[in-house]
This record gives structure tokens, sequence and C-alpha cells, in this order.
């Protein structure tokens, strides 16, 4: 054991301080505080029903909270075969949000460094670089975990699979399937899709490799252990890619049912949606200064020294008055934000890398001699093409219309993620390189090189910065016309902001100019030291930890401060019913909608789902043909049709004078189920949206000609004295009691849903169908029946069983590498 623990030490004592890092860093979350409060809330709107039913120890996989009903796979739903369930759920209750994710981020860079045979103080320096990348922190702070959590598993991913390469068969692969059975366990979908890309030009390369050393059986059979492990994670998550596969298809990421009444893409995401938040071309400076495009939209970094306060002191307000005059203005005007990058709606902050790891990554394209820096530098050069998205569209537009899934995604920005990995695996592997190669003199030659190279730019962005920037926003002119109107016509007032504001984006680039110039000297001297042999390499190593961790820590407080922790807020006291919410409340029916006019935008509303069934809500995976008719039916002007059809039982809208909301009963409203006199074909979806936009839902029904023969397999009338009742309320078990003389076509004001929804009558499978759109249909028999509808999904309980196999497969695959080490390793220690 001592023997062990001697061994490890300095592996012991680098997790050590990981944990003190998380420790001070995050001091808030261990004190009971939250980050992504805004989100945390938005999120409980939208698992409303599901937690209800949580507290009753039920689960239910389909929820009517909002967007009249949809599957809960993308919200939250269980997954308790799945083993990494359980991982994930003990890292969760041993380590508070967000203190988990970022030892994680940690622990598996620093897996990562020493597969790659860094030395442990220069692992924990890239660790660290990886860890605190801006983009990453930003990440914990606006609550986007899923998102934050799998981009943590992309570096032992990665050192998993780069041991398998190297000939470490079993234990390579054994972690592989661990690690990414964990990616995927984190459900986004888009960041793994990026880590893949990588991955495949890291394959390309070794297969290069391989012919050209004729080493193909040995690249063959690592490949072999690899795709096992692939097939072995995906196995472990099948009910979760399942379901979300067979979801993904009907959602606004899947195929458009509408070809003539839509401006959306046959298939896919729109470009324009795709593109939103994409980096600008010189906005990548930022990866090396971190305000060269201002920070942040919301960012307020002026003071009463700032040019902007100036312009409204010179004209006799006080300093304080000045400030908050500014503030206003930077934080509440299109164009005059600090932030003057490209278009888009908003960013938290710049993608920052650290000065010192931009510095060694250039020096790591000149020293390092392994094959590794040419599948760093293609995938640095493929993932910031791709970040620039419509601002250089050209590669974009390759990948958006020819490679799958790629138009699924948004904000391509985001494929930055495995960028900011990549500079600092380069760059500590430049260090790397600093003691190992013999030839001092080059390696001097290439210091100096690369010194010259990131310090000139630094130099250029200090003494005349306007040569690559430009310092004023896309929008900027609209901004100065719209302050103008502000201030009561005074657009002489208004420019001089707007002057101002560019000299003092200015300002704050050059300031964080001069520090970078003064990291990029620190470091290099550093390494000229090291060459001189005027310090060791532990020296080396341990003040390269120290400065990269200062580097990235101080500009990371910007955007993660104490002050960005919260108490974790009880919602009710957040979003409180109003009065009229109160009266609706009352209603003991359990399946009904409300419409809530004054929230804002319909597909933005985190705010009726708190306590009302909502025709509204927000997610970015609702149904393609419920978003179709939003789009449609909701756009230009409320359809009342619609409304009734989808028993949408309370309006509440703002009243005109008052502006106070005010509530009223729908009278029109057409309840859980009925019968219609008639039916009327139509064919496809285009005739389907057209006739439903003036009919009577509780008269006919609107068909899609398709289903016709499963209509009208039996006789169909209407009997005036038919009844249909709902009598028992589950989400995902629906019981009604029809009584009829004639065989009859009902609707039920139920979203439709073919993949997990059975109908059964007196208990046995019957056949259903779409009508309205949207809506569940049915012939029902005459007599007195019982009907249910029934959720129960394969993907998600077949899947469920295959998650079991595999994850029994994967703690065998782990055992067995784990023995094999353990065998392996038991000689050396007896020599010991």
């Amino acid at each position: 054991m001592n023997n062990w623990i001697k061994r490890n030490g300095t592996h012991l004592a680098v997790i050590g301080i990981f944990l003190a890092i998380c420790f001070f860093y995050l001091t808030p979350a261990f004190q009971g505080k939250t980050l992504g409060q805004s989100d945390v809330i938005g999120a409980q709107s939208t698992q409303k029903e599901i937690h209800d039913y949580r507290a009753k120890d039920t689960t239910i996989l389909w929820t009517n909270q909002i967007f009249g009903g949809m599957p809960t796979f993308q919200i939250w739903a269980p997954y308790p075969n799945n083993l990494t369930t359980h991982i994930v759920s003990a890292v969760k209750a041993t380590f508070p949000n967000p203190v988990d994710t970022m030892l994680i981020f940690l622990l598996g860079t620093y897996f990562l460094f020493t597969v790659l045979k860094v030395n442990p103080w220069l692992a924990a320096a890239g660790a660290v670089a990886f860890t605190f990348s801006t983009y990453n922190i930003i990440l914990l702070v606006a609550g986007h975990s899923n998102q934050a959590f799998a981009i943590a598993f992309f570096a032992p991913v990665l050192a998993s699979i780069i041991l398998t390469l190297r000939g470490n068969y079993l234990t390579g692969g054994a972690l592989t399937a661990f690690f990414l059975a964990m990616e995927i366990r984190s459900n986004h979908v888009q960041m793994t899709y990026y880590l893949m890309l990588a991955i495949f030009i890291l394959i390309g390369i070794e297969l290069y490799h391989a012919i050209k050393g004729k080493t193909t059986n040995a690249f063959l059979k690592s490949i072999a252990y690899l795709a096992g492990a692939t097939l072995l994670a995906l196995t472990v998550n099948a009910s979760i890619l399942w379901s979300t596969y067979d979801y993904g298809t009907e959602t606004i990421r899947g195929q458009s049912n509408l070809k003539q009444t839509t401006k959306e893409p046959s298939n896919g995401l729109a470009k324009d949606y795709v593109y939103q938040y994409s980096q600008g071309v010189a906005e990548s400076l930022t990866f090396l200064v971190p305000n060269a495009a201002g920070g942040g939209s919301g960012t307020d970094n002026l003071d009463q020294n700032s040019k902007v306060a100036k312009v409204f002191t010179s004209k006799g307000a006080t300093d304080e008055q000045a400030v908050n005059m500014a503030g206003q203005i930077t934080t509440g005007i299109p164009g005059l934000s600090m932030y003057w990058g490209p278009k888009r709606p908003f960013t938290f902050g710049p993608h920052y890398f650290g000065a010192i790891i931009c510095f060694l990554f250039v020096l790591g394209l000149f020293v390092v001699k392994s094959r590794l820096k040419w599948w760093l530098l293609g995938t640095v050069v493929l993932t910031m093409l791709l970040s620039f998205g419509g601002n250089w569209p050209y590669l974009s537009d390759i990948f958006f219309h020819y490679f799958p899934l790629y138009n699924k995604f948004r904000a391509v920005e985001s494929i930055l993620a495995v960028t900011c990995l990549c500079f600092p695996i380069l760059a500590l592997l430049a260090v790397r390189e600093f003691t190992t190669n013999p030839d001092k003199n080059l390696l001097l030659k290439k210091l100096k090189l690369s010194f010259y190279i990131t310090g000139g730019l630094t130099l250029i962005l200090i003494v005349v910065p306007t040569l690559l920037l430009s310092f004023r926003a896309f929008d900027q002119t609209e901004g100065v016309s719209m302050l103008s109107q502000y201030m009561k016509g005074d657009s002489a007032t208004a420019n001089a902001v707007s002057n101002a504001l560019i000299q003092d984006r200015t300002a704050l680039e050059r300031a964080d100019a001069i520090r970078a110039f003064i990291l990029i000297a620190i470091a290099f001297g550093l390494l000229w030291a090291y060459l001189k042999q005027k310090i060791n390499t532990t020296v080396m190593s341990v003040v390269f930890f120290a400065i990269i961790l200062f580097d990235m820590w101080q500009i990371d407080k910007r955007y993660l401060k104490d002050a960005s922790f919260q108490d974790k807020v009880d919602v009710s006291q957040v979003v409180a019913p109003r009065e009229i919410d109160q009266f609706i409340m009352k209603d003991t029916d359990p399946d009904f909608r409300v419409f809530d006019m004054t929230v804002g935008p319909i597909k933005q509303d985190t705010y009726t789902p708190f306590f009302h069934k909502s025709i509204s809500g927000y997610s970015a995976a609702r149904l393609k043909r419920y978003d179709e008719l939003l789009d449609n039916q909701f756009t230009n002007s409320v359809n009342q049709d619609v409304l009734d059809m989808l028993n949408t039982k309370y309006i509440i809208t703002a009243d005109q004078k008052s502006g106070t909301a005010s509530m009223h009963a729908n009278a029109t409203a057409c309840g859980h189920a009925w019968f219609v006199k008639s039916v009327k074909y139509v064919k496809g979806a285009d005739q389907e949206m057209q006739a439903i936009s003036s009919f009577s839902p509780k008269e006919e029904a609107m068909i899609d000609e398709q289903y016709k023969k499963v209509v009208e397999a039996k006789p169909i009338s209407f009997d005036p004295n038919a009844t249909i009742k709902l009598v028992n309320y589950n989400p995902q078990h629906l019981v009604y009691q029809t009584g009829s003389t004639v065989n009859s076509v009902a609707i039920f004001s139920e979203i439709y849903y073919s993949k997990g929804w059975k109908m059964y009558i007196d208990g046995t499978e019957q056949p259903y169908y779409r009508a309205d759109y949207l809506l569940r249909a049915a012939t029902i028999p005459l007599g007195n029946h019982k009907v249910e509808f029934i959720f129960h999904p394969a993907s998600y309980y077949v899947g469920e069983n295959i998650s079991l196999a595999g994850s029994i497969l994967l703690v065998l695959a782990l055992g067995g590498a784990g023995f094999a080490e353990w065998k392996k390793k038991k000689p050396e220690a007896k020599k010991a």
C-alpha cells in the first residue's frame, strides 16, 4: 500500500489540488447555492406534470402540460436499466452542481494528458486550460448542464481511443466503451456529433500511417476493439438513443409535413435558425484576447472613467448618474452593447482559450513531431471553419446540405468546444517536446519564431487594433437612431455616445492585448530559461501550471462570479399564480387546456405550464405537426376553431384599457372527445391544414385520405344521442366510456403520435388514425364500450431491456480489463 502511494503520490497531489480549485472557485456551491436559476425555473415549468406524478411514485413518458401534449424523452425520463444513470446519480449525490461537472472536466482531461505521456504537472496545466476555457465556464453559468457534461467526457473518450490505437486493446476498448457510454448518456447529441468529427479525422490519419508503415493488421485489430466498444456503448444507451431517434423524426428537427404552405426546409431545421449563433471570422481573435469583440452582450464594463460616462458627465450628470445611463445603454439598446461581434441574438461571452495556450499551440505547430499534430491541426481548421456558419458559409453549407444530421443542430459556434480541447493538447505536447528533444538550438529558433508570431499579433492589437478589428456593431446605426429617439431627437448626443462606445471597446481590447503580451512573454521566458538550464523540468512544469491557472481563473471570473450563484429558489415564491390562474385551478376537470395571450411568444412560454395544461410552452424538441399548426393557425390571427378542437377551456387576454390580464371561459370548446356528424377527406398535409383554417370541429372531421380504409372498415353513421366521456385521466393512460346505437367516428382532443400510443376497445387493440391535422380519432362500434389509449413505446421499454444487457456486458468488460491490468502489474510489484 505504501509503495502504491509512493508511486502515485504526484497524481494524488494533483487530484487534491483539483478538489481545492473546485472548492475555492465554486465556494458558493458548497454553501447550497446554484447556477442557472432561470433555466432551472423554465425546466420546472416544462416538467410540472412529470414531477406531479413522480410525487405519487408514478413515472409518465407523456405529458400534456406543454404544446397540447408530447413525449417526455427530451424533458425528463428515467433510464434505470442503464448503468451510467446510476453513476451520474452517484456523482451528483456526492458533489454539488456544478462541482461534479468541473471535477469530471479536470480529471478526464488529466487522464488524457497522462495517456499522452505528459508529466503530471503539465498534464494538470492542460486539464486546467481546457476546463477553464470560457465557453465551458459560461455553459455552467447559463445552466446548460447537459451540454457541459457532454463536453466534459470529450477528453477521456479520446484518451481511451488513443490507448486502444497504441495496442492496449482490452483496457483501451473497455474504457472507450465506458466513457463513450457516459458521453452518450449526457444526452446532448450535438456535442457528441462534433466529437465524432474529431475522432473520424484521428482514425483517418492513423489509417494513413498504418498503410504507410505496413502495420494495418495492428490498426485493424484496434479498430475492431473500438467498433466493439462503440457497439457496447450504444447498447448501454439503447433506450435513450432509440427513443430519441423515434421521437426526433417527428419533431421540428424532422421532415416537414407541409410542402406548399411552409417556408421551412423539407427536412431538418431552417438554415437561418441553424446559423443564428455563428462565430465571427475576426472574432476568433478572442481565443487570444478575450475582449477583442467586447465580451458579452449583457456585460457592463463601464465605470465613471469610461468615455461613454464622460459624455454624460460633460453635460452635468454626476458620476453615479453617468455610470447608470452608460449601463442602461450598453445593456438595453441593440447595437450599443459592449459586444460588437457579428449578428447573433445574444452572447454571454467570448471563446477564450488562454494567451499562453495560444502561444504554445503555435509553438507546437513548429516543434511537435508526432502525427497527433496533424490530427489536431486538421480538427482545429475544420471546427473553426464550421463555427463561422453564416459568417463564412462555404464549408458550413456543404455540411448543412450533405452531411447526415448536421442540419438538425443549431448554434454552430458550439463546435468550438472541440477546438478548445485541441489547443491545449498541442500546446502541452509542445512543452513536452522541450523536455525530450536534445536539439536545443532548433527548439530555441522555433521558440523565437512562435514568440514573434503571437507576440507580434498582440502588439498589433495594442498599437493599431483597427487594422484587424472595426469595433463597430453591425446594427450600431440602428442603435444610434433608437438612442436618439429615447433622447427626444438629440442625435448629437446619441452620436457622441456611439463614438465614445467605440473608444471604450477599443480600450477594453487594448487592455486585454497588453495582458496577453505579458503572459506570452512570461511563457517565452520560462521556456528560454529551461533551454538555458536555469530551471529544471519540475520547476518549469509547476510554473506553467500556476500561470495557466492564473490566466484562465482571472478571465473566467468575469463570467462566473460568486454573485452568479443564487440561493435555491422555491418556484412558488418566484412564479406566483395570478388571481385568474387561481380561479382556473379550481376547475376539477383533469384534462383541459389554457391559452394565455399575455406571456409573450407562444413558443417561448415558460409561465403558463406552471399552473395549467397549455397550448403553448417552451421546448426545442416540440412536435413538428404542432409547430406547423402554430405557424399557420396562430401567427397572423388566432383560429378559434383550432382552439375549440384542442379543448381550450379558458383564454387569458390583456385588457386593452388597463393592460391587466383578464380571462374568459371558452363556451365552444369541444371537450375531451366527441362524435362527429360527417367526415371530409383531404389529400395531404397542405389540404388538411387549409381545411382546418375554417371548419366546425364539433360537427365534422378533416381526415387524410390515407386513412379512408381504416375509417370505413365498418359502415359509419351518427347518433345524436351518442355519448363519450373521459372517466379516468392519466397522461399516458386515458379511459373513456362510450355509448352509441351506430358505428361512429370519435375525435379525441389529444395529440396524435403513432410511435407508442395504442388504442384498446374492451381490452382488445384496435386501429386509430389522425384527424384535424394532429388529433387522434377512431371508429367506435355501436354499443357501450370501454375505450383506452395507452402510451407504451417499444423504443423505451424494449430499449431498457437492451440497456440492461449492455450494462451487464460493460461491467464484465471493465472487470476483465481491470483483472488483466492487475495480472500484468503483479510481477512488477513483486520485483519492486
